[in-house]
């Protein structure tokens, strides 16, 4: 594999190796300090290590690997179709991608088969990428003109993909206040708990829950009560446990990565059924992760054990630990309300991830991502009313960006003795690490979208173009043709070159017995012998018994 150190103005870029291996820990990113670079984006010159099998360019484009892609609608179904056509398509060939459209109208009259095609092809490909969709309201059902109400594709989805847990963490941007200096990591469990309710009206009666055990087992009463009110609601749900092994060793070794300090996270105290979530968490960690966890340190202020919070407490210490540098694990329903004031503590949910962590049956890591805000309406209105829109895209990137590495590693993992597939690997590795440099750098220049710069940002439009701009900018700094092989150099322009030519010819003449003028392999042995310089066998000589 062949290197070149070469020089590129690329703000204040980092080397890249160090930007791969950063980037590799989490969706987190930092960035070096640009306090000093103008604002239109030039600066010094930074000495960049650039391995050739990764680079990219317009004129030899990359096959991307297969990947799902599911589209939405409004303001965030526009930009990310901008980001794809200004940012992807000009380095990547994507015809192994298949796409999906989860627009309430196609979902209507496709009667929802779209979404379970697109549940089929995630589980056999493996690696996501999803824009905000839609569930529409009573309202909305009535404005679309929709046959009938749509439920959450995301049921179907974390189901369909044997959901683990979705990850949420905080974005960072280098020299960019925000509300937490340091990662925050969260991961809210997938499956269970309110989500999945039954439910129904009752009035005045006896409710009982009864279990049938799959097993053959006697059938037994979970819950009986009277309900005494002319009206009630009677709501049942479950939280499957199966899968908490499995999410606390992926918590737990991104807690460790990241250097963070970890928490779990239940009302324990009250709603004892969660005692056993606790529990699992505590067994994997005290197994397999505390010792790791003491030696780097992070147990220090938990008193060197993994430390348990009431969620609500946890409500509490998320607005006091603004310094971040934790995670916390929790139930869906806590997950989800949790993660949502993280979203707020920190800005806005265009600043945290959102990725579904999920398993084949085979074992192999589905991972789903997306923007965890919505489709933006308001902007959509703007929008379709002729006005400028000024959206800032950092949350579908980020998504992008995690989808593309993950649909990389999948096909560099399936087929790691394929040199193709270890180029293509590298060559999503440097372009991801380069476009969220390239991005989070536009936005240090001063040239980031409203939210970020103010009434002088950049429209939604124009913040593309310009980290268009700046990706080819970086990526063209860094291009180079495969090394070629090299002949050795003519040894007769060596400065001490001082062959004797003409006792030269008159040992070759010696040896050229047959006069052909040339050596055959036994008169060439014979030369080398004579000199001394012909290669001999190895000698293994017994090695002595003491």
């Amino acid at each position: 594999m062949a290197f070149r150190l070469i020089t590129a103005r690329v703000g204040s870029m980092s080397a890249c190796s160090r930007r791969l291996s950063s980037s590799l820990r989490s969706p987190t990113t930092s960035l070096s300090s640009a306090a000093s670079s103008p604002k239109d984006g030039s600066s010094p010159a930074q000495r960049v290590l650039v391995n050739h099998n990764s680079t990219l360019s317009k004129e030899k484009k990359t096959v991307a690997p297969p990947m799902v892609y599911i589209s939405g609608e409004e303001m965030t179904n526009y930009t990310s179709e901008l980001i794809v056509d200004k940012w992807i398509k000009p380095y990547f060939d994507i015809k192994n991608w298949e796409t999906f459209d989860l627009s309430c109208k196609n979902r209507d009259e496709t009667d929802d088969a779209v979404l379970h095609d697109a549940v089929d092809a995630g589980k056999r490909i493996g690696a996501i990428f999803k824009e905000p969709t839609i569930t529409p309201s009573a309202v909305q059902v009535e404005e679309m003109g929709l046959s009938k109400a749509l439920g959450s594709p995301n049921g179907a989805m974390r189901k369909g993909w044997n959901g683990i847990t979705i990850s949420r963490d905080t974005i960072h941007i280098e020299g960019v206040e925000l509300g937490y200096k340091n990662p925050v990591l969260f991961e809210r469990h997938a499956v269970g708990g309110e989500y999945g309710a039954g439910w129904n009206t009752v009035g005045k009666g006896t409710m009982v829950t009864t279990f049938l055990p799959k097993c053959g087992g006697e059938p037994f009463i979970v819950d009986s009560r009277e309900l005494k009110d002319e009206e009630n609601v009677g709501v049942v749900y479950h939280n499957p446990y199966d899968n908490v092994e499995d999410l606390a060793h992926i918590f737990f070794k991104r807690c460790l990565e990241q250097k963070v300090i970890p928490y779990v996270v239940t009302k324990k105290t009250v709603f004892k059924w969660q005692e056993r979530f606790w529990t699992v968490m505590k067994q994997v960690f005290d197994d397999k992760y505390k010792n790791d966890f003491v030696a780097a340190g992070l147990l220090d202020a938990t008193g060197g054990e993994l430390s348990h919070l009431i969620s609500d407490a946890a409500t509490m210490q998320l607005i006091r630990w603004t310094d971040g540098g934790f995670g916390m694990a929790a139930h869906n329903y806590d997950g989800d309300m949790l993660t949502d004031e993280v979203a707020q503590i920190h800005r806005s949910p265009g600043f945290i991830t959102s990725n579904l962590v999920g398993k084949s049956d085979d074992g192999t890591m589905i991972k789903e991502f997306e923007a965890s805000h919505g489709t933006v309406s308001d902007m959509w209105a703007d929008h379709l009313a002729g006005k400028e829109t000024s959206l800032n895209p950092l949350g579908l990137v980020e998504a992008m960006i995690g989808a593309m590495q993950h649909s990389a590693k999948l096909q560099y993992d399936a087929t790691p003795a394929s040199p193709e597939a270890k180029q293509t690997y590298e060559k999503i590795m440097n372009f991801t690490v380069t476009l969220r440099e390239a991005m989070h750098n536009t936005f240090r220049y001063g040239q980031g979208t409203r939210d970020m710069s103010g009434p002088s940002g950049y429209t939604t439009e124009d913040f593309i173009e310009k980290v268009a701009w700046r990706v080819e900018r970086y990526l063209s700094a860094q291009y180079e043709e495969k090394i070629p092989e090299l002949p050795e150099p003519d040894r007769h322009f060596k400065k001490d070159y001082d062959v004797d030519k003409e006792s030269l010819r008159k040992l070759f003449k010696k040896y050229d017995v047959d006069g052909s003028g040339r050596l055959s392999i036994s008169e060439m042995e014979k030369m080398l012998d004579h000199l001394g310089v012909a290669p001999r066998k190895q000698k293994f000589e017994k090695e002595p018994d003491v």
